[in-house]
């Protein structure tokens, strides 16, 4: 295709022949060797963990008006910290976005591609893919990622959206194979996601405001790393906070680093008084 391009000066035929709305599949038909994975086959045999850097803890939080989803930015590879300020949480389109958990550089590129591929099917179809249909095509794609999976290269993402049919948020988790759930009010992935879990279990409430999920995201990302190594808590002497997202009626929207150490110092504030967080009833 590029000897094709350079030689004319014109897209090949490929790019102008009618097919899938489908940027993976196009890509599987006419340049597979560009998919994630693809190379794998060459591999050999992984004996022990693979030393690559791994992404954790993304956690998630429906309201009334959306959805927050949030990450920790630390990176590891195995007991060490291989990156203090790694992003996590990025916009699929202007309605739904992924967190990231498991092997930091083949999740980033499914991210990527599969922000490809919801951008070529608005363009092919001339209409966005349904919020369903955008949780389909990210379960398809880790599928096709298993044998990177099983060879110890897993990517475990987590896709949060505003349903624009249904007027709510959304979110679906994902295991190695593709397998796809609809969580109900919360999710959390990654090592720190029991503790992260645990949290949002005491926290969550089906009328909380936008700040109030916010705030419950990171304090679940604050219990995940009291726990869990792999999980970097807010770093106020680096001025380093978790990645928080809002996606609703208005789109997606990243809070701002001084919206997000507002929620980071207050909680800390609390913390110096009650180190273990907020009490939740016993009835």
């Amino acid at each position: 295709m590029e000897a094709e391009m350079r030689g004319s000066g014109r897209l090949p035929a490929a790019f102008l022949t009618p097919g899938s709305s489908s940027f993976v599949d196009f890509l599987g038909r006419h340049s597979p060797e560009l998919l994630p994975g693809s190379g794998t086959g060459t591999l050999p045999p992984v004996r022990g963990p693979v030393e690559a850097p791994h992404g954790t803890t993304i956690v998630a939080v429906t309201f009334p008006g959306g959805v927050v989803l949030a990450g920790d930015r630390r990176a590891t590879m195995g007991n060490t910290i291989a990156h203090r300020e790694m992003e996590k949480v990025f916009p699929a389109d202007e309605y739904s976005a992924v967190g990231i958990a498991g092997t930091a550089g083949p999740a980033v590129e499914m991210v990527r591609l599969f922000q490809l591929e919801l951008e070529h099917f608005e363009k092919v179809e001339g209409v966005q893919l349904s919020l369903e249909g955008k949780a389909n095509r990210l379960s398809a794609m880790i599928r096709g990622s298993l044998g990177m999976a099983m060879q110890g290269l897993a990517v475990v993402p987590v896709f949060a959206g505003w349903d624009v049919d249904r007027g709510n948020g959304r979110i679906f988790a994902y295991d190695v194979t593709g397998g796809r759930f609809e969580e109900q009010g919360f999710a959390a992935i990654g090592s720190g996601s029991v503790f992260a879990r645990g949290a949002l279990k005491k926290l969550y409430r089906q009328d909380l405001t936008e700040h109030q999920a916010a705030t419950a995201v990171v304090q679940a990302l604050y219990d995940a790393a009291d726990d869990d190594s792999a999980t970097g808590g807010p770093d106020l002497a680096r001025r380093i906070y978790p990645i928080v997202a809002v996606i609703g009626d208005d789109g997606y929207r990243r809070l701002t680093e001084t919206e997000v150490s507002g929620i980071a110092r207050a909680i800390h504030e609390q913390r110096l008084r009650l180190p273990d967080g907020p009490r939740a009833e016993l009835l």
